[in-house]
């Protein structure tokens, strides 16, 4: 089984997560942060990995304690679960249409984290939520994971849109990243090792 259970307490933030590679979408999402929750739930519904989490942080001060923590432990989680990752297909690319937006995702699970996203709405927010955060997300899922992550707007209009854009290409790309693949029967490295 291709699962994990992580937990995180700090003076900041408590966090549970559980996580099943080979699920089907289920599982229960509370961070105390509505537009988050919205994309985590994007985020197991389109990776089809069941994920749950329940998230306790020191929202008075900031949404940024919460969101990156739950990435770190998120990160942790997939690194834990995907094991040596043997077998695996290692990349994934997804390209998605959120109505007038445009946004696709490339991942490496090949064990080097690093994050590029190019988005033209970073730094709007959509209610009271900093789209910002959502770079800081994928760095601590890419750093705990150890995995790259590349995302990119393509062009949008809507800040909500391309934020689902983003959350839905990655799930996609995650969901063929870690798939079998029936034709490797070792690591996905001409190292050996990932």
């Amino acid at each position: 089984m291709r699962t994990a259970e992580i937990e995180r307490n700090t003076k900041e933030t408590k966090i549970k997560l559980s996580l099943n590679l080979d699920g089907s979408g289920e599982g229960k999402v509370d961070t105390g942060i509505g537009f988050f929750n919205h994309m985590l739930e994007l985020l197991k519904k389109h990776a089809l990995i069941d994920l749950s989490v329940k998230a306790a942080g020191d929202l008075d001060v900031d949404y940024h304690h919460t969101v990156e923590d739950v990435g770190l432990v998120l990160g942790q989680a997939l690194n834990q679960a995907l094991g040596d990752r043997r077998g695996i297909t290692r990349y994934g690319f997804a390209s998605v249409p959120m109505d007038e937006a445009l946004c696709e995702a490339s991942l490496d699970l090949g064990g080097r984290p690093f994050v590029v996203l190019s988005s033209g709405k970073k730094h709007l927010m959509v209610r009271d939520f900093e789209v910002k955060l959502i770079e800081e997300f994928f760095r601590a899922v890419s750093v705990e994971g150890r995995l790259n992550i590349h995302l990119r707007e393509i062009y949008g209009d809507e800040t909500h849109h391309v934020c689902e854009g983003l959350f839905k290409s990655f799930a996609r790309a995650l969901r063929q990243a870690v798939a079998a693949d029936p034709r490797e029967t070792g690591v996905p490295s001409s190292k050996g090792v990932l």
